[in-house]
């Protein structure tokens, strides 16, 4: 059973670049079975998928964030990481990690979630 759980700062600045790590247990990132996600969820409105990284490192990102989204893996296989640059309150929203389980074409694990408030 894979599990995930995110971390990073509750809250960040405008204009700085948001940076939230994935860390995830009962499999390895670099197995060919998943894609690894991050979606979000701002305050009354529905999920957006932001990226995903795949078995092989290569990133895909959602065209809609412009550009801002970074992802990547770290050397331990346990933890994929993601930064949002130049961020705005617009940004604020509920960040989860999930894996996308290719055989069966769904997101089948997923994080708590955790808020992430951009404010001065």
């Amino acid at each position: 059973q894979v599990q995930l759980q995110e971390s990073g700062p509750g809250l960040v600045k405008p204009s700085q670049t948001l940076s939230l790590t994935c860390t995830v247990s009962g499999a390895t990132i670099t197995t060919n079975s998943y894609y690894w996600s991050w979606i979000r969820q701002p305050p009354g409105k529905g999920l957006e998928w932001m990226g995903a990284i795949a078995y092989s490192g290569n990133p895909y990102y959602s065209p809609s964030l412009n550009g801002r989204t970074s992802i990547w893996r770290s050397t331990s296989q346990t933890q994929f990481t993601l930064q949002l640059s130049s961020v705005t309150p617009e940004d604020t929203a509920v960040y989860y990690c999930a894996s996308w389980n290719i055989r069966i074409g769904t997101h089948d694990s997923w994080g708590q979630g955790t808020q992430v408030t951009v404010s001065s």
